[in-house]
């Protein structure tokens, strides 16, 4: 059974509780790492949930990110058939997947305002599903949809926000993804079992920017599912308990392939004259978000057995100084 868990602020001291109806029952355990809640505060989420008791509103609490910056943030790209199509792939998915790091500073309360740089000027958004892992990872492992709950704790529901102008002319998605509350995340980590993952593929996700929805999908449409993608990167590199891993996001961003005739004109100029009309030409676009703008995103299963919860984002500039 799916269980709600969110890391909230008592007084300057952060804190574990588990979400029951419109209260949360605090848990007691440290609270200031994402690893030590995986490793030893899963049993204790489920037996306060077993038996709720709440001591506190759920409403009246400062929620916080519920994956801590301690902990390593992973990223599939380009892992959606519906993104990808809109991007100039018609098949919908790539021969292999694709990965890449972000900031783990990025991080953010699902709630907080997204500060644009002064530099970033084309500013988009990414909804979608992360695993968080349960244990830790050293060596090659063969993870299945069978043994998937022995290494997924937990799901939690996250925005890559990408600064489109930093990302794609530097070639740089770590640069263009990693700015400080480019990754707002929660409101809580729903901690899942076998039978949960087993409907994985029911999470229907989306996005709206100023109550408009560009983007919504079911997590069916992931090219490369989680058991496929922890069997990769263990042969990679190690993970830990409480990091992230962040799934891809469905079509709808604002970024889009052009035209066939305008591909065959870049093709004949240079790298930066090619940048150059690209920003350009985007600049007019509405879709990139604006200072101004709110940001809500949501992710559940139809029959609402797995609810990742809501966010709600500003968007802000960087303030001068």
């Amino acid at each position: 059974m799916a269980i709600n868990v969110v890391r909230f602020n008592d007084a300057g001291t952060p804190r574990w509780g588990v979400v029951t109806g419109s209260g949360v029952h605090t848990l007691e355990i440290d609270a200031g790492s994402t690893a030590v809640f995986m490793e030893s505060g899963l049993a204790l989420a489920r037996a306060a949930a077993a038996q709720p008791a709440p001591d506190r509103e759920l409403a009246e609490l400062q929620l916080l990110c519920p994956i801590t910056d301690d902990r390593q943030l992973i990223a599939q790209g380009l892992n959606y058939s519906s993104h990808l199509r809109e991007i100039g792939i018609p098949s919908g998915k790539l021969p292999y997947n694709t990965f890449f790091r972000k900031a783990s500073s990025c991080l953010a309360p699902a709630d907080t305002d997204i500060i644009r740089p002064p530099h970033v000027r084309l500013l988009d958004y990414e909804v979608e599903i992360g695993i968080v892992m349960k244990r830790a990872v050293t060596g090659p492992e063969q993870v299945t949809r069978d043994n998937l709950a022995e290494f997924v704790g937990a799901l939690v529901l996250h925005n890559d926000v990408s600064a489109r102008d930093v990302q794609l002319p530097q070639v740089q998605f770590y640069k263009g993804k990693s700015y400080r509350t480019f990754g707002p995340t929660g409101p809580w980590l729903t901690l899942v079992d076998a039978d949960d993952l087993a409907h994985f593929d029911e999470i229907e996700i989306s996005l709206e920017v100023n109550g408009e929805r560009r983007q919504h999908s079911y997590a069916s449409d992931i090219s490369f599912k989680p058991a496929e993608t922890l069997t990769e990167l263990s042969a990679l590199q190690d993970l830990g308990p409480g990091d992230l891993v962040v799934t891809g996001t469905p079509g709808g961003t604002a970024v889009k392939a052009p035209g066939a005739v305008k591909m065959a004109i870049s093709r004949l100029l240079s790298d930066r004259k090619r940048w150059e009309l690209f920003i350009k030409g985007a600049l007019k676009d509405p879709d990139y978000l604006r200072d101004g703008d709110v940001v809500t995103a949501s992710g559940r299963s139809n029959d609402g057995r797995i609810d990742l919860g809501l966010h709600h984002n500003r968007v802000v500039p960087q303030e001068a100084g």
